[in-house]
């Protein structure tokens, strides 16, 4: 039951980056492309090696997707004071519309997921992933002390 549920996890993991990638690609965009707009304005004035981080990508594969983005105008880069060798992103003002429809694809992709569940199976739903993430949080901690 734990590994039906383990693979359950992950493919439906797979489906929703999947479903993403294809939603946001009427936009323009890829989905790596998408997912640090989105960081972006969730995470703002953070450097490089933070976003490559948090979308678990290397870092020149980050760089090359922040020269297109910064090409079509909608990211700027600026030198951190805090590190002459890194670089703070910034979404540009010509972003803020794109980001506007990313957010709403995004609550569509959702309200598709949950399609069937009423305000109470949500509110579970969303506590249940909290506590799941809190569970892994102090899981990865424990890797990281006893490595």
């Amino acid at each position: 039951m734990i590994i039906d549920t383990g693979y359950r996890l992950a493919d439906n993991s797979r489906q929703l980056r999947r479903l993403f990638d294809e939603r946001v690609r009427g936009l323009g965009l890829t989905g790596p492309q998408a997912r640090l707009l989105l960081s972006l304005e969730r995470n703002p004035n953070e450097n490089q090696a933070f976003y490559a981080e948090r979308l678990e990508i290397e870092p020149i594969t980050l760089t090359r997707i922040v020269d297109r983005l910064e090409d079509a105008g909608w990211i700027e880069r600026q030198s951190d004071p805090n590190d002459r060798r890194a670089r703070i992103l910034h979404l540009t003002d010509k972003s803020r519309g794109i980001v506007t429809r990313l957010r709403a694809s995004v609550e569509t992709l959702f309200e598709d997921m949950l399609a069937g569940f009423d305000g109470e199976e949500r509110a579970v739903f969303a506590s249940l992933l909290e506590r799941i993430n809190t569970n892994l949080l102090a899981a990865r901690q424990l890797e990281i002390v006893h490595g």
